[in-house]
């Protein structure tokens, strides 16, 4: 089954035409992004070329996924716009809420139970908004759309910040938060500052035990956290055509840890093959019939340096495989330099579980090539000395492997495979250890490793590797081990090495499946009742967020100076956190209560005004809110990075927080808090924020003359009595001033709507 073939036709009628008119108007050769971006305008071409990094653009993406845990508060804003069905095709996958614990079938089974309330109102509300709807274990939502929705050339959003996996096919796919998706749904224009463009040259060819994964681990080291950040980062080359489709999906996915808006590959043959493999070979002789438009134009490849922002170049011939971590992804060591690494800063070098597989790293390729170091090791006498576990990416991706006698070879080294789920790289993970304060050390092939993310224990050391490298660690039980150069001690005392690794790209045999696990929507959705239970512990039907008063706002209360990172993990963290992301009030007290308190270094304490005592942050913002009293977060550098969780900013909108003030903000998060009808603002001197002391009452002048490009003043008042007025800065255009002024972007949807 093909999904949306027609609406693939349609894109690609149209896009040579769109291509050639974007080429005369910016009067230039274009790169894959501008050419994917141009053709996708809502609307006509503008009078000018956008300026990239600073005008506001209206796209018209092709559709829209969902991952469980966020579709539901996406869902339920959607519900409330006054459209009877998606505009767009759009699609939800319950892939968060399955906890991994002992296996795949016993956690699907426990899932499936706990979350039958969840599941239902999904399956009911994507039926009655004519949404496709993928089962519990059909697979993690960036692995399924490569399957089956992504295509060279076309572009989505999804509620997920991994949402760029898809660029793996060529397609701009980027994660957003529910309240964009809700935009898309309704078939309005979804707004992005016009990216830059990043472009990665690569050359060569990867061999031996470096893979695709050490590519996205290199850039990541290159470009730190922060230096994607408002930027599509485009890769072409010759290396770059070498890579498998799921290769460059691994490296798409983890752009998200280097703050990209996504990551994006040219269409080729390996492209082709992929589509071919997983039943889309009427996609490919399409996409084959414009593939010249599915590149760069040739004066790019030839001058590259003229047409991208920034240009890394690498030989892939001499890459290494790399390890990243602990606490950050960009934190990059070669595998040559980590037992130096490890012993320099004192890292736990035991390995206690080495983890493989999830929404990165999951295909078949990679299952296969991990599959081989099993198989070799257990062939010399050697057993995995640390706890193991593989997370297949999808169910078709499982039933193939299983077939192949992949899952055995695994089982017989000791591995666990898991179910087809997000589980551990979210925190969904029931993690077996004795102390759990204990400082010990975790490896896997995922993508994000701030400290708490997989098992909720600051004291762990995650690290982020290939999936190869991961698995060799699985046998040696230690960090430091490096396989390329190091041996082993087998069953008879012998010192073995492990052979390189092997693999397929995609299966010799075909991909096979029985059930995939997707439910198509109901033909027609118009009397379908979507009952939400009002005592429900976990979903909340939302009451529209009150409209701006039309004054400048006195007299706010400082809630919390957050110290240092401050991420959407930290604020709206997976975990036990996770059941109540369809219920606001409930998620809300969670709020901030990871971040760190600039006056007293610690987590969820912080001065209440009104009394002078500490209290958690949520009671603390509760007490104002009650007193009708709003309150300000003052945040640092990069404040919301590394996810597409809207429940960061619905949070402290819930909770009477009216501004959030920080030295810079992370895209996705400071669109949300638009969305939300918040102020995002930054200071415009950095060190402004030192300025900010814990008793302050606040003050934001200039709303009643709020403008694009215009500053506000923040005074901050004292309790000695005197005050700092501190410029500060905003991003604000005026469709987005709107936003703010009617109390939220859905508020302006639902009165467009009804009249």
């Amino acid at each position: 089954m093909v999904f949306d073939l027609d609406l693939i036709k349609k894109v690609y009628a149209e896009m040579p035409a769109k291509i050639d008119a974007a080429r005369k108007l910016t009067g230039r050769a274009l790169t894959m992004t501008e050419k994917i971006l141009y053709s996708h305008l809502y609307g006509a071409l503008p009078a000018a070329e956008h300026g990239r990094g600073s005008d506001y653009v209206d796209f018209a993406p092709d559709r829209v996924a969902m991952q469980d845990a966020t579709a539901q508060m996406a869902l339920l804003q959607f519900s409330t716009a006054g459209r009877s069905k998606v505009a767009v095709p759009s699609t939800v996958h319950c892939d968060h809420l399955i906890q991994a614990k002992v296996g795949a079938k016993k956690d699907l089974e426990l899932a499936i139970e706990t979350n039958r309330e969840v599941y239902d109102f999904l399956s009911s509300i994507s039926d009655k908004y004519g949404i496709g709807f993928w089962k519990p274990g059909a697979g993690i939502i960036h692995q399924v759309v490569l399957e089956n929705y992504a295509f060279p050339g076309g572009m989505m959003i999804g509620t997920d910040s991994h949402t760029p996996n898809a660029g793996g096919l060529g397609m701009v796919a980027i994660g957003v938060g529910g309240a964009d998706a809700v935009d898309v749904m309704a078939g309005l224009p979804w707004e992005l500052k016009m990216p830059k463009v990043i472009g990665v040259k690569l050359t060569g060819k990867l061999s031996g035990w470096t893979s695709c994964k050490d590519v996205i681990l290199w850039v990541a080291g290159q470009l730190t956290v922060k230096g994607g950040t408002g930027a599509i980062v485009e890769y072409f080359g010759d290396g770059a055509d070498s890579m498998s489709a799921t290769g460059k999906g691994t490296v798409c996915n983890m752009g998200a840890e280097i703050g990209a808006t996504c990551s994006l590959f040219a269409y080729d043959e390996k492209m082709s093959a992929y589509l071919k493999a997983t039943g889309r070979e009427e996609v490919a002789a399409l996409a084959d019939g414009i593939k010249d438009h599915l590149r760069p134009d040739a004066e790019v490849y030839a001058n590259p340096a003229e047409y991208y922002d920034q240009l890394l170049e690498l030989d892939l011939s001499t890459l290494e495989p790399y390890v990243n971590g602990p606490f950050t992804p960009d934190l990059a060591t070669p595998i040559s330099k980590m037992a130096e690494a490890v012993e320099k800063n004192g890292w736990p070098a035991k390995l206690e579980v080495a983890l493989i597989g999830s929404c990165t790293n999951s295909s078949y390729e990679d299952i296969s090539r991990s599959a081989s170091i099993v198989k070799d090791a257990v062939s010399q006498g050697i057993k995995t000395k640390s706890e193991f576990t593989i997370t297949p990416g999808s169910e078709l991706v499982r039933y193939t492997i299983e077939r192949d006698g992949f899952i055995k070879e695994f089982e017989d080294a000791g591995g666990v495979v898991l179910a087809n789920a997000c589980g551990p790289c979210i925190g969904q993970w029931a993690r077996h250890i004795d102390d759990p304060n204990r400082k010990n050390t975790i490896i896997t092939s995922f993508n994000r490793n701030f400290a708490k993310r997989n098992d909720g224990n600051a004291s762990t050391h995650a690290f982020v590797a290939s999936p190869e490298i991961v698995t060799a660690m699985a046998m040696a039980g230690t960090i430091s081990f490096n396989p390329l150069t190091d041996t082993l001690k087998n069953d008879k005392g012998e010192d073995v090495l492990l052979k390189e690794p092997t693999g397929f790209e995609l299966p010799p045999k075909g991909f096979d499946v029985k059930d995939a696990g997707y439910q198509a929507p109901a033909a027609d959705g118009s009397g379908i009742q979507v009952v939400v239970n009002p005592d429900s512990k976990r979903l909340q039907l939302l009451e529209p967020f009150k409209a701006w008063e039309g004054t400048d706002l006195k007299g706010l209360k400082l809630l919390i100076k957050a110290k240092g990172k401050c991420t959407t993990d930290h604020i709206s963290m997976a975990g036990p956190w996770l059941k109540f992301r369809g219920h606001l009030d409930n998620i809300s007290n969670n709020m901030l209560i990871g971040a760190i308190n600039f006056y007293n270094e610690k987590t969820d304490t912080v001065k209440n005004q009104l009394t002078g005592e500490y209290g958690p942050v949520p009671a603390t913002a509760r007490a104002y809110k009650a007193a009708n009293i709003g309150s300000v977060v003052v945040g640092d550098e990069n404040y919301g990075e590394g996810s597409s969780r809207e429940h960061a900013a619905m949070e402290p909108r819930h909770l009477g927080v009216r501004a959030i003030i920080v030295r810079s903000f992370a895209r996705i998060h400071e669109t949300n808090l638009k969305k939300q009808g918040m102020l995002g603002l930054t200071f415009a001197n950095k060190e402004d924020y030192d300025k900010v002391q814990e008793d302050d009452s606040i003050d934001i002048d200039g709303l009643t003359s709020f403008a694009p490009g215009v500053q506000l003043t923040v005074v901050l008042n004292h309790s000695d009595g005197s005050k700092d007025s501190v410029p500060v800065n905003h991003t604000y255009n005026e469709q987005q001033i709107e936003w703010f002024k009617a109390g939220g972007a859905l508020n302006v949807i639902r009165a467009e709507f009804a009249k």
